[in-house]
């Protein structure tokens, strides 16, 4: 299974979760939500989940080996790099500010 498109659909300059990703594998599934949070140890990817009963959180979809979980972060993280440094130079380029929540879509083929 290979990763064909990794899209950050929103970016959160504030808090704990940095981003919201989707990701395609084989050009024929997409997981959506998954989510780059900034925590003790630095940034890691949480996937889309459900709320179940008393705060406890279940995965909807995840990866069952640890080498395909490592293959689909490495590809997140560096589409989010990507973005951050196209965002950075827009921003040196443009004296606007850009909101907190701005919606980005961006792709790996670009």
């Amino acid at each position: 299974m290979n990763i064909t498109d990794v899209r950050i659909r929103k970016i959160n300059d504030e808090g704990k979760m940095k981003a919201v990703v989707s990701i395609t594998f084989d050009d024929e599934f997409v997981v959506h939500d998954i989510k780059i949070i900034e925590g003790q140890n630095g940034l890691f990817i949480a996937m889309p989940s459900r709320k179940m009963g008393e705060g406890d959180f279940r995965d909807i979809a995840h990866p069952l080996v640890s080498e395909t979980r490592n293959k689909i972060r490495d590809a997140i993280f560096a589409e989010y790099e990507k973005v951050l440094s196209e965002r950075a130079v827009e921003a040196e380029s443009a004296p606007e500010e850009v909101p907190a929540e701005a919606p980005v879509e961006t792709s790996m083929d670009e």
